[in-house]
């Protein structure tokens, strides 16, 4: 008798040690997908950890790999892909944890070859398709999340053409750069703590099959760097050409665009608007300045004091005279109709003149993509 309760009180403080030994620690919602014919949450408020930290041991939710302490990837399942429709939304939910800055998220697709492990020699390429700026939050306030949504229906006739998916599975990366400095001294709850941000991600189509039309997708870029001092064809100038290989003739081709403004030092990119000049085989396609909007909308959001929003509300006339993007917001998509193209080497090329770099601080992350059907 003795013994048995002996083996109960020991298997009782087992219980214990093992439910408290990481005492304080965010808790992840451990299920990634909850889906339906028409919806499936890839990410369900995974935790995202300092970016310059080394990657923590914790592990990952279900059906997700930690990659680092910025990013997570999931696989998009069949039974997902093999129902898309001919529209795509993309949303993104980002719960404030221990990063009370501005920082830049991202979200890509990744093609890896047909039931090959996800690694660098069997990736294809990768995409970023959507990108975002989270907000000024304090954890211990309301609202404490902020939603992100974006229309990549084009993603949706990509995904429908049996080509690619019988050829190669669909990774989905999602990343959040952040790190928990500030908020460690200035927020309440995270003093000590490695954690930055909670982000759920979820994609959601129609239930009508997609009309299937092979695809051509030709990447540019991916995320990268681009300024005047290190990532240019010109030192001293803000300009870059990229060579364009297509390898079959595409009809109703578009070009996919996102950049967005980097640098908050002193005379730094991110409050000054530089006018962009996108070209494409010689020819201008656009001119545009990022921003130009009120981040009124977003200041809700923007729950943790900061220089950028201020006390009380701005004109209109005020934010667009200097913003590139608002905290809060997502970067836009822009999106260029090229017509019809023909198989062979053509060239992209951005160019942003006026762009100083202030002591050689800051940064346009680029990327870019054509896709159309084929011809």
């Amino acid at each position: 008798m003795k013994s048995k309760i002996s083996l109960f009180v020991l298997q009782i403080i087992l219980l214990f040690v093992l439910t408290n030994c990481k005492e304080d620690q965010p808790v992840e919602n451990k299920s990634n997908t909850i889906s339906d014919s028409s919806a499936i949450t890839l990410f369900n408020d995974v935790l995202f950890y300092d970016g310059y930290g080394q990657t923590v041991d914790y592990p990952a939710p279900a059906g997700t790999m930690r990659i680092s302490n910025s990013k997570y990837i999931a696989l998009l399942p069949n039974s997902f892909t093999e129902s898309i429709g001919n529209n795509l939304e993309l949303e993104v939910i980002v719960r404030a944890a221990c990063d009370n800055y501005d920082r830049i998220g991202s979200v890509f697709l990744t093609l890896v070859e047909k039931g090959k492990f996800y690694d660098q020699s069997s990736i294809a390429y990768t995409l970023e398709i959507a990108r975002f700026i989270t907000p000024f939050m304090d954890k211990n306030k309301s609202p404490n999340e902020v939603p992100y949504v974006f229309d990549i229906s084009n993603i949706a006739k990509f995904i429908a053409d049996k080509e690619i998916t019988n050829n190669y599975d669909i990774w989905i990366e999602f990343d959040i750069f952040g790190v928990p400095y500030a908020a460690n001294i200035q927020v309440a709850g995270c003093q000590g703590k490695d954690y930055t941000f909670f982000g759920t991600l979820k994609f959601t189509t129609t239930n009508a099959p997609a009309t299937e039309i092979k695809q051509t997708l030709i990447p540019i870029a991916n995320k990268i760097g681009f300024n005047n001092y290190s990532q240019t064809d010109v030192i001293g100038q803000t300009v870059k050409t990229i060579n364009v290989e297509i390898p079959t003739n595409i009809k109703d081709a578009k070009l996919y665009l996102i950049t967005s403004n980097h640098g908050a030092n002193e005379g730094g990119e991110e409050y000054i608007r530089r006018e962009h000049y996108i070209y494409f085989d010689n020819n201008l396609v656009d001119m545009y300045k990022p921003g130009g909007k009120s981040c009124e909308p977003y200041r809700i959001y923007n729950t943790q004091g900061n220089g950028i929003y201020g006390p009380s509300p701005r004109l209109e006339s005020e934010w667009t005279s200097w913003n590139n993007w608002c905290p809060g917001d997502k970067i836009p998509i822009r999106i260029y109709d090229l017509g019809n193209l023909s198989s062979g080497n053509h060239t992209f090329k951005i160019e942003v003149p006026d762009a100083e770099f202030v002591g050689s601080q800051g940064d346009f992350p680029l990327s870019a993509y054509i896709q159309g059907d084929q011809q």
